[in-house]
């Protein structure tokens, strides 16, 4: 059962005060413990009507803690999801300014640009027809909960801790393109620091819009054409650095990269 409607307002106005500073706030577990994943979902949407109001626009959704190494690292077992909105968008190969976000970490994933909803058959096939193209992907996720001190509950809550996104110039029809055997790699500076494959992500990329699509629908925000959707982690994430640029590969989808001003003298 969720809990009072004042008591979710209080767990999203923490959330939002965090973001507009910007500064790390306390977990929520005080207020949404760490089992409540209905609760965490109507304290984002909280967050989204709060950001509506704000003027912002809603371009797509994001699935998190897809791939099992993300899952270790965060210390949660199932995924989740969140909210893109059009100022979250970072043009490929562009610099995000020092000071813009609060701890931030990269991962490389598959987009896709949905050709058509997804609202009533959730099949495979309908899966892949709807989900357009593949572009390569990158996401820079940060939480506004202090040291990412989280549970399932507080990453869903605070927007399945997203913040912004960048897309690679490529489109590729999904057709028949077999998303488990895609290799990802990532590098920080030409260094490899992370790898791994579509099958990391949920079995599949494509099992992986499955998922949200049905989970979106049901949180009443059903996927529609147009849509971006950002499909997880294929490898585990790692930190943004201060002065670092972050390019991942995923062959046979195509390229993207990422850049992080140095900190201010």
């Amino acid at each position: 059962m969720t809990l009072t409607r004042s008591r979710l307002h209080d767990a999203a106005d923490r959330l939002i005060a965090a973001a507009d500073a910007p500064r790390q706030c306390e977990p929520v577990r005080d207020i949404l413990g760490d089992n409540d994943i209905a609760s965490a979902y109507a304290v984002q949407n909280l967050i989204t009507e709060d950001s509506l109001r704000r003027g912002r626009t809603i371009v797509g959704h994001k699935i998190g803690l897809t791939s099992p190494a993300v899952q270790r690292q965060l210390g949660v077992d199932q995924p989740d999801s969140g909210m893109l909105f059009a100022d979250m968008r970072v043009i490929d190969g562009a610099t995000v300014p020092a000071g813009r976000l609060l701890q931030p970490k990269v991962e490389a994933e598959i987009a896709f640009i949905l050709a058509a909803d997804l609202v009533d058959d959730l099949s495979e096939d309908a899966v892949r027809a709807a989900a357009g193209v593949a572009v390569p992907a990158i996401e820079i996720v940060d939480s506004r909960i202090r040291d990412w001190s989280i549970s399932i509950v507080g990453t869903v809550a605070d927007n399945g801790s997203s913040a912004l996104f960048v897309l690679g110039e490529s489109r590729i029809p999904v057709a028949d393109i077999d998303f488990v055997s895609r290799a990802m790699v990532l590098t920080e500076d030409g260094a490899t620091v992370s790898q791994g494959r579509g099958s990391d992500c949920l079995g599949s990329p494509l099992l992986a819009l499955q998922w949200l699509a049905r989970t979106a629908r049901d949180n009443g925000s059903p996927l529609r054409a147009g849509h971006i959707v950002l499909s997880g982690a294929l490898g585990p994430m790692v930190p943004a650095r201060p002065g670092s640029t972050y390019a991942s590969t995923i062959d046979g989808i195509g390229s993207v990269a990422v850049g992080f001003a140095g900190n201010a003298a």
